[in-house]
């Protein structure tokens, strides 16, 4: 019964942050405050009692509608809560209150303010990748288990050694696109994302993210490309898939790797 419990709190403590997140992904590519104003609807400005802004219920009470303008609500504002929710309530149940359920938690928040941004704007804001790639050298030098290491200074090489895969990588497939097909394969968006993804991670499991990711981006890029003849997609979501997956069975993954 105990245990219960914690998944029920964990599950809305993840859907409050995911609530938080929505503010995130509406106000940073506005250039906006994520801290003043409080919340309020986006079409009308009123401001929301706090019996209006309770994750999941709130939405469906609503029925997706402002209260004051009956203005729609994107559903992207229950899906980003639930997906946050859904996230947190998995790295609890595959690592539990261990260091490595924070610092990964964190990871995952930024990452989905990356990945909805990023759908919504075709862009990836430098604002997050920076900080969040030097969190991640940070968290790594702390705790160095992390990394899958006992030296702090062997887990800050490994972080390095990722962020800088993550980004090298990236950078050679964008100049490969810019030689063979005379346009931009590749945004620089995507490179800063692989390499806060990569100090994160370290330099084995962002190899293997490097190449999850694509077989994650067909399943949309092939359709759309058949259906809408279009021959490009925002990649950044795809990115925090694959790292979530190298996350969830970094153990078994690692295990592969003599070194």
């Amino acid at each position: 019964m105990l245990a219960i419990i914690v998944y029920v709190f964990v599950f809305m403590f993840g859907s409050i942050v995911g609530s938080f997140l929505n503010v995130c992904i509406h106000r940073l590519p506005r250039g906006e405050s994520i801290v003043f104003p409080a919340s309020h609807c986006p079409t009308c400005n009123r401001a929301l009692p706090w019996y209006l802004n309770i994750p999941f219920a709130s939405y469906l009470m609503l029925g997706g509608r402002c209260a004051f303008c009956k203005g729609k609500i994107k559903f992207r504002y229950f899906l980003v809560e639930g997906l946050t929710a859904f996230v947190f309530t998995v790295l609890f149940w595959r690592f539990g209150f261990r260091p490595e359920y924070f610092i990964y938690t964190a990871l995952f928040a930024v990452l989905i303010i990356i990945s909805f941004i990023d759908i919504e704007h075709w862009i990836i804001p430098d604002e997050l990748s920076v900080p969040g790639t030097v969190l991640g050298l940070l968290a790594s030098f702390a705790y160095p288990a992390l990394q899958g290491e006992v030296s702090r200074f062997a887990a800050l090489r490994e972080s390095f050694f990722g962020l800088a895969f993550g980004f090298i990588s990236l950078y050679l497939i964008g100049l490969l696109g810019r030689i063979l097909y005379k346009k931009e394969a590749m945004g620089g968006g995507d490179l800063m994302l692989l390499m806060l993804i990569g100090s994160f991670l370290g330099l084995k499991l962002t190899v293997i993210a490097f190449f999850v990711a694509p077989v994650f981006g067909s399943l949309v890029g092939v359709p759309k490309l058949f259906m809408k003849k279009q021959d490009i997609i925002q990649y950044g979501p795809f990115l925090a898939i694959a790292a979530f997956v190298c996350v969830f069975f970094r153990d078994d993954i690692l295990a592969y790797f003599p070194v």
